[in-house]
């Protein structure tokens, strides 16, 4: 719960820069998206005061194409944003799933960014992250464009040299942008030029093994035209998208709806603006993909006793003989202007009739094995092949800067430009192996190496036991555990790993879908969509997921099963109650330790008290022992101290949690980590 209004039902994205969550507003009785700030840019005062004024300023825009902010709010040092929860996808997702669109959606798409962009615009806020994962798309095919607020709040120019923030949008960034310049709204205009590229083509125009090198393309490349790329895109659309692209500001269109007029008039199939006021360079470029070269005649040598161009008639006179070395030149740049010509036309032939992928710059390869290096020479491993870099930091009792876990995982099939998340070690979970109630918070490891996660649990006092099954996931994943994570496990408990073996199941199999953190209705139907039944429930514990929320499935999301087969649902009944231990007469360490070792958050309260026998111990809490909480929740516990004492006035508050954050509450749904 944040600020007493906002419960967290579920994460439904994970961006660079924040988290973003379902929830439910308890005042006005409504769902809502929440972007929660990373701790690591909420301790930046210049960046919060940024990321303050900018949402304010996006609180104030009120168009049908733009996402509204409602509200902005911070507790506990947690700074988060909050907005309107649309139903649908981003543009990112459907583009790596569909591939080009249709160039008339694209251009209808882009029209409506272009109208949201204008709005924007007019009322003096730039975006400054424009690219397909800040496009929504609802279900009913509306446009909504996002992250008007938080976009702005990010400095560009350290963007390029800092890890994290925007990395991934130096796809998108105008030269001027890369350049470290200010920036108007001619700004926004190429980057929304870049993703209307993206829509026609399948891909964006420039990629580069880091983001700094992805940005200097945009000052100094010039892209190879769409239709080099995809020969169906139309030539005025092509001529929209380049004048967008333009290096310049002032060869760009000047507004959005400068822009969004030339989209409607070429859905409408009236002439465009676009091709009127390019500039040569661009214009050449257009021109070379609307005609085949086609060898010109040269012009014949002059011959003895005949006339031709450029020369006079009659022969030479007796005493001159014909230069034969002028002759052999001109045989010569004749030949080359042949070979130049025939090469052009077989290259553009052969690209358009598929021979080979012209100017395509995108090669698949393994994923590289970078679990366990540290996070600075697994981005230089990950950068030199090409690969776009994200970290996450998660809880773990692996070294501090350890990477633990990788997206996609090892052996993986990767294309040079995609984005890669490193999960990596911020080694605050304990490894010591109990707890003083005998009790451990046991993480969630599919998706890890076998490897790491054997010593993660083990590391926690817990008996590993590994089962190799047939999955497509690549070997040595785990694909399933069992008991499910997180959750509190007894120490010495045995959990069950399976991974894969490396081995494809048969054929007529499907992957069981991952449904965890949907309503069971949700995950009902992408269970059906994939050809699967559900055939029953069973119900758990956990302080991940609200109660009615999926937490998995019977067989494990990623199994594969034969088609129809039954998939059961495991859901969630909110976070276990377990009995408050009474730590009355517990020193102050001793009282945290055993409180924390239940999984509860621990304030605690100076009691200044004459008694000194009760000096140092705890005289009191709340709630009192015995009493039936929730994980995660908080217990305060008073500690007597000398009011003579210059701190006896003074109260602190433990900020170690094992598996939730301070400010979570009973009814939270905050993935542990």
């Amino acid at each position: 719960m944040l600020s007493g209004r906002y419960e967290l039902l579920n994460l439904v994205a994970r961006g660079g820069m924040a988290h973003v969550y379902r929830a439910h507003d308890r005042l006005l009785d409504r769902t809502v998206a929440l972007k929660v700030l990373f701790p690591e840019l909420s301790v930046d005062r210049a960046f919060v005061e940024r990321f303050r004024r900018e949402a304010q300023a996006a609180a104030n825009l009120s168009h049908p194409d733009i996402v509204p902010v409602f509200d902005w709010g911070e507790d506990t040092g947690t700074y988060y944003i909050v907005m309107e929860f649309v139903e649908g996808r981003p543009l990112s997702a459907i583009l790596k799933t569909a591939g080009p669109l249709h160039p008339d959606r694209a251009a209808e798409i882009a029209a409506e960014v272009a109208a949201a962009l204008a709005y924007a615009h007019r009322h003096g806020v730039i975006h400054r992250d424009v690219k397909p994962g800040n496009v929504l798309i609802t279900d009913e095919g509306q446009v909504k464009v996002t992250d008007f607020g938080i976009a702005r709040a990010v400095n560009t120019e350290e963007s390029l040299t800092q890890t994290g923030a925007v990395m991934g949008t130096a796809t998108y960034f105008s030269p001027e942008q890369a350049e470290g310049m200010g920036v108007d709204a001619r700004s926004d205009i190429y980057s929304l030029g870049v993703v209307l590229y993206e829509m026609v083509t399948g891909r964006p125009p420039f990629v580069g093994d880091t983001p700094v090198a992805v940005a200097s393309k945009h000052v100094r490349d010039h892209p190879l035209a769409p239709r080099q790329v995809n020969p169906g895109v139309p030539a005025d659309l092509e001529a929209i998208i380049l004048k967008c692209m333009s290096k310049s500001p002032e060869h760009r269109y000047a507004t959005g709806e400068d822009l969004r007029v030339d989209l409607l008039r070429f859905r409408e199939g009236r002439s465009v603006a676009a091709t009127q006021a390019l500039p040569t360079a661009v214009q050449a470029a257009i021109t070379t993909t609307q005609a085949i070269p086609t060898t010109q005649a040269l012009p014949r040598t002059q011959a003895p006793g005949g006339s031709g161009p450029g020369g006079s008639s009659g022969s030479p006179p007796p005493d001159e003989e014909p230069d034969e070395s002028t002759h052999t030149g001109l045989y010569v740049t004749a030949l080359v202007v042949l070979v130049i010509a025939l090469g052009v036309v077989v290259s553009l032939l052969g690209n358009s009739l598929g021979w080979w992928h012209f100017g395509s710059t995108t090669r698949s390869f393994s994923m590289p094995g970078v679990v366990g290096m540290p996070a600075s020479q697994a981005r230089s491993t990950l950068d030199a092949r090409g690969l776009a870099v994200r970290l996450e930091h998660v809880s773990s009792s692996q070294t501090k800067g350890t990477v633990v876990a990788t997206n996609p995982a090892a052996g993986s099939n990767v294309t040079k430009g995609q984005t890669v998340v490193l999960e990596v070690s911020s080694g605050h979970r304990s490894t010591s192996p109990s707890s003083s109630n005998g009790q451990v918070t046991m993480p969630n490891e599919v998706g890890r190496t076998l490897s790491v996660a054997e010593a993660d649990l083990q590391a926690l006092g817990l008996t590993v036991k590994t089962v190799a099954v047939d999955s497509t996931a690549p070997a040595n994943q785990v694909i399933d555990q069992s008991p499910t994570g997180p959750s509190t496990v007894d120490t010495g408990s045995t959990v069950t790993l399976d991974y894969s073996n490396g081995t494809a199941p048969p054929a007529n199999t499907v992957g069981v879908p991952g449904v965890a953190g949907d309503d069971v209705a949700t995950a009902s139907d992408a269970l059906g969509q994939a050809g699967l039944r559900v055939c029953g429930q069973t119900q758990q514990s956990s302080s991940v997921y609200s109660s009615g929320y999926v937490v998995g499935t019977t067989p494990a999301a990623g199994t594969q099963v034969a088609s129809d087969s039954c998939v059961d649902l495991i859901v969630s009944t909110g976070p276990s109650e377990v009995p408050v231990e009474n730590v009355v007469g517990f020193s102050q360490q001793e009282a945290i330790n055993a409180l924390e070792g239940q999984g509860f958050v621990v304030k605690v309260l100076a009691n200044p008290t004459a008694t000194s026998s009760e000096w140092g111990l705890v005289t009191s809490q709340n709630p009192t022992g015995g009493t039936l909480l929730a994980s995660g929740s908080t217990v305060t516990i008073s500690v007597g101290q000398n009011p003579t004492s210059t701190t006896s006035t003074t109260s602190t508050t433990s900020t170690t949690t094992p598996s939730t954050t301070s400010s979570t509450s009973s009814g939270g749904g905050l993935p542990a980590g």
